[in-house]
């Protein structure tokens, strides 16, 4: 078969998975399923990482591979997964917002396309030449999508219209900005990965508690 098969691939595997499941879910109209896909797509990205270090002996092309397939289903997971759950939350409301959240989606999913290629090509450049760990990203990680826009829905519930209307498509403008904004950014790390996951944890449970309540 065509392609590098172990056992450090199987995470980046499922959370592409999970997250063509969140955007059937947005396109039916369920977009609390979508964003619990997007969280789950966001653990898997916490760990993939982890677990691919931990094999000690790699080639240059499955090295390689592993790059090209983290961007390619980090622009499912955490960009067109994001700008559908905005689509699905616009629908039935004014025909500005859905033609803004079309307009925004597209445009997000353009800059998380553009992020990634340029990790890539920078990614390559780098390990070919230095090898090791990153120490920072250029621009925000596309991955951030994972924590941000769970908030974000939970705000378009909690806040009045029409401020919860449209803070969902005001961020995914922001953040697709930020994606292609030269601004170095440190990879987390250890304490980081552990507020990452409070982050999310609290996330959940105030989307929980939104309906719940």
């Amino acid at each position: 078969m065509i392609g590098f098969y172990n056992y450090t691939v199987i995470l980046t595997y499922v959370s592409l998975i999970i997250s063509s499941v969140g955007i059937g879910f947005a396109a039916t109209g369920n977009p609390l399923a979508a964003v619990f896909c997007l969280m789950a797509s966001g653990v898997c990205d916490m760990f993939d990482g982890m677990i691919a270090r931990t094999r000690k002996k790699s080639t240059e092309e499955e090295k390689r591979f592993g790059i090209q397939l983290d961007s390619l289903c980090d622009i499912v997971c955490f960009g067109v997964l994001p700008a559908a759950t905005g689509i699905a939350l616009a629908e039935g409301q004014s025909t500005a917002l859905r033609v803004a959240a079309w307009a925004i989606g597209a445009l997000f999913i353009l800059c998380a396309l553009i992020r990634l290629a340029y990790f890539n090509v920078t990614e390559e450049t780098r390990q070919a030449s230095e090898g090791g760990r990153r120490t920072h990203y250029m621009g925000v990680p596309v991955t951030t999508s994972a924590m941000v826009f769970p908030l974000m829905y939970a705000l378009s519930l909690l806040l009045p219209a029409p401020f919860g209307q449209w803070i969902y498509p005001a961020f995914l403008l922001i953040t697709a900005l930020a994606f292609i904004t030269p601004v170095k950014i440190a990879k987390p790390h250890g304490k980081g990965m552990v507020v990452m996951g409070l982050i999310g944890l609290a996330e959940t449970a105030l989307i929980l508690w939104i309906f719940l309540r």
